[in-house]
């Protein structure tokens, strides 16, 4: 029987942002309703790989939130938004 495939979202944070620990919180409280919709991915955006990944995604700030490499939020969403952005996909 064949797995079905998994989304990636991917968070781009730093350890000192306060608004970034928000949005973990969210996405741990909303996920498990997704079961195994979706894959999480944390990105720091000040280390070497999330540097160079920011500047070629145009990221200036963070909390950022990518679905499958497409950047969703730039800021953290209502508790709402963030929901109806995942039952969009």
């Amino acid at each position: 029987m064949e797995k079905p495939t998994q989304l990636t979202i991917e968070m781009f944070y730093t350890l000192t942002c306060p608004n970034c620990k928000v949005l973990q919180r969210m996405l741990n409280e909303i996920l498990p309703d997704y079961r195994d919709k979706f894959v999480v991915k944390r990105t720091m955006a000040n280390a070497p790989l999330g540097m160079i990944k920011t500047m070629k995604l145009g990221i200036h700030t963070v909390p950022a939130l990518l679905i499958n490499n497409e950047i969703v939020f730039k800021q953290v969403p209502t508790k709402q938004e963030l929901i109806n952005k995942l039952n969009s996909y």
